[in-house]
């Protein structure tokens, strides 16, 4: 079957159509749904959702684990005109409560244990369905509605961001975002018919949709896993044939660090990577684990779902590079006065172009800080996603992450971004993860901290305290260095650095 009529301007529904009518499109355990099953079951969900919701346009909510009802949401909400809003099921009441009345959601499908988290709290319009009353309309035969006709505009998705550095905000998406998200993706990977995704990330990350929907576009198949250990997901691999995997750093480490039989690394044919950047160390593992796949480091901003990729064959010589724009993103790296730096001068990373999402939900103010005007030299125009990330640009154009402005510690009259510091602490080969922070100091402004996870559980301080000295300018020099056995993450998978650096003061003045 070939693609939707229109590629650039599908309503996102139309990637049920994308594969051959008995190819697989979703393995869940025991059970493969073919493509032509994914169309009817998206119909019929489609149908349900309407009647539901009570009409075109309304907010519906998904708080699950990666079931099929969940894989099928957001072709779903699509086809009935709805909008989606899929929910992170590590979250707890409090925060789902945030999402379903800051959404205006009119319904919420989840189990029964999730439900008896909100304790009844739901908001006065928002009706509750188990995913049990989905899962007998998705198998119930009967006939669902017909692909969407959707403009590209119209808004297909809220996606919430995890709320680390304030409350939550509601991304807005459009059927043009999440189309072209996925046909850049299954583009630039080389994604083709015969590969077997395995989706890992939460389906409500950016990154974790588009493991679905990129998959689909290309014609092939996903196998999505709710994992407690890295041993699962090995044997995911084994049972699934998978030949793509996406993680974030935690994940990657946990997984160089399991056993691998060669006979099932040998499947995995590309291996990517976003929510952090992969240090050096981290690629090597990776390359020696699994040495029959490309590994493609990524940079994304849930505001305009992704903004660069390093080709593989740049992988050994530019380790920590972010690399170079993905299909259908234009990224200027800005002035302040929005022109253009020169190579290796630092800049703010600028989106756009056709990914850039359509602001925050019912959130001007905001939306104003990081929505703004295309720079002049722009060869989109419009709405332009001003990251607030500062990076450089070599002469190559490979692009290299150096700091988020709001994150600079201010020492000694020296700007100090903590990303340097984390760098160099984890290019040692002592730790695996690093964070760093500023914290007040009469004489000097800040005073950095460095908050490190060991090798190996091996806390050899000082090895790493004298790598430091050898690596790092004097005013870069951390004041204190402390070990710990697990970093705090959240939802998504990143370390938390608010939760680290409370931790941190919560014992100083114990």
């Amino acid at each position: 079957m070939t693609k939707a009529e229109n590629p650039s301007s599908s309503p996102i529904d139309h990637l049920a159509r994308c594969g051959a009518p008995d190819a697989a499109a979703l393995m869940i355990g025991d059970k493969v749904t073919t493509f032509a099953e994914l169309d009817a079951g998206v119909g019929r969900l489609a149908s349900w959702l309407l009647e539901q919701a009570g009409g075109p346009g309304e907010r519906v909510a998904s708080w699950s684990a990666k079931t099929r009802l969940a894989c099928l949401m957001p072709l779903a909400a699509g086809r009935a005109g709805l909008i989606h809003v899929p929910i992170n099921p590590l979250l707890k009441g409090p925060q789902v409560e945030h999402i379903l009345a800051d959404s205006g959601a009119k319904l919420l499908v989840t189990n029964g244990a999730r439900a008896d988290m909100l304790g009844g709290a739901l908001p006065t319009d928002c009706v509750l369905h188990d995913l049990k009353v989905g899962k007998e309309v998705i198998d119930s035969g009967g006939h669902g509605l017909p692909p969407s006709i959707a403009e590209p505009d119209d808004l297909a998705a809220i996606l919430y961001t995890s709320g680390s550095t304030g409350r939550p905000k509601g991304v807005m998406l459009s059927h043009a975002n999440l189309w072209l998200g996925a046909e850049s993706v299954a583009s630039y990977l080389k994604i083709v018919p015969e590969d077997r995704v395995l989706g890992v990330l939460p389906l409500s990350f950016d990154y974790g949709q588009n493991q679905l929907l990129s998959s689909w576009y290309a014609g092939a198949a996903v196998a999505p896993l709710d994992y407690l250990t890295a041993r699962d997901v090995v044997k995911a691999v084994a049972r699934h044939k998978v030949t793509t995997l996406a993680g974030v750093p935690p994940l990657w480490v946990q997984l160089v660090e399991a056993e691998w039989p060669v006979e099932i690394a040998a499947h995995l044919r590309r291996l990517t990577n976003s929510g952090g950047a992969l240090t050096p160390l981290l690629i090597d593992a990776m390359r020696r684990t699994f040495p029959k796949a490309d590994v493609y480091p990524m940079y994304g901003l849930t505001e305009a779902f992704r903004s660069t990729y390093l080709e593989p064959k740049f992988v050994a010589d530019h380790p920590t590079s972010m690399g170079r724009a993905i299909p259908h993103a234009e990224i200027l790296v800005c002035r302040r006065d929005g022109t253009i730096t020169a190579d290796e001068e630092a800049g703010e990373l600028v989106h756009c172009g056709p990914l850039v999402a359509k602001g925050y939900w019912r959130d001007a103010e905001r939306t104003a800080e990081r929505f703004k005007p295309a720079p002049r030299a722009s060869k989109y125009a419009g709405m332009a996603v001003w990251s607030g990330d500062t990076v450089r640009r070599d002469a190559n154009h490979l692009l290299y992450f150096v700091g988020r402005d709001d994150a600079m510690i201010k020492t000694a009259g020296n700007r100090v971004s903590p990303t340097e510091v984390e760098d160099v602490a984890v290019a040692s080969g002592l730790v695996f993860d690093a964070v760093a922070f500023g914290v007040p100091d009469e004489r000097i402004g800040a005073a950095i901290i460095l908050i490190v996870r060991g090798k190996d559980g091996i806390a050899d301080e000082d090895a790493l305290a004298a790598y430091l000295r050898q690596n790092l300018p004097n005013f870069m020099q951390p004041q204190a260095i402390e070990w710990r056995d697990a970093l705090p993450r959240n939802p998504n998978g990143k370390l938390d650095r608010v939760a680290i650096a409370a931790d941190w003061a919560k014992q100083v003045t114990a």
